[in-house]
């Protein structure tokens, strides 16, 4: 049986645990405020520099030229800023995980304790009834270990779909500004 103690302090931690967690949330969504801010800045600033530079094209022939030299380097950064956003959540996830892996080990080995003592104050042929319990616990921890393993190469198989689009989309716009190169020669 848990004392008040332990309540106590278990519900402290908890408390502790969630404005870890909430600290962890908040510094994600300040990075990806600063990388959109960056992103915002960068944008109206190249947006001034292409204006300007169609307002002095001449003929047809140097506005292709013009667009066809802004293609790939807008696919180049669209990629470039969706790699940061991703990386963002993936490490603000990934501390999230750490954090609940820890809460939910902490926990486990804290129920495991309750469980060995109330199998030593036990009355005399409940061993079946104990070995029962063990045996439960022991399937919730393999079945959380297998969703967690799945989880995980559900997020690398995520990740590696991410690059494989990134590059290929990168690699498609680079073609159509060769393509357009040679069409406007």
């Amino acid at each position: 049986m848990l004392t008040p103690e332990q309540v106590l302090a278990a519900h402290k931690a908890n408390v502790e645990t969630l404005f870890g967690l909430t600290n962890k949330a908040f510094e994600g969504v300040e990075k990806l405020v600063e990388l959109n801010l960056q992103v915002a800045k960068t944008a109206l600033g190249e947006a001034a520099e292409t204006t300007n530079a169609v307002l002095s094209v001449k003929d047809a022939q140097e506005l292709i030229a013009l667009q066809t030299s802004l293609l790939q380097p807008a696919a180049e950064k669209a990629a470039a800023y969706n790699r940061h956003v991703y990386d963002i959540a993936a490490a603000t996830g990934a501390e999230v995980t750490k954090a609940a892996e820890a809460q939910f080990a902490d926990a486990q080995k804290k129920f495991m304790a309750v469980v060995d003592t109330a199998a030593k104050n036990a009355p005399a042929g409940s061993e079946n009834a104990v070995a029962l319990v063990k045996s439960a616990v022991a399937a919730a921890n393999n079945a959380f270990e297998s969703v967690h393993k799945a989880a995980k190469q559900a997020a690398d198989v995520a990740e590696a779909n991410l690059t494989a689009l990134t590059n290929t989309a990168v690699k498609a716009a680079s073609t159509t500004a060769v393509k357009a190169k040679r069409a406007a020669a």
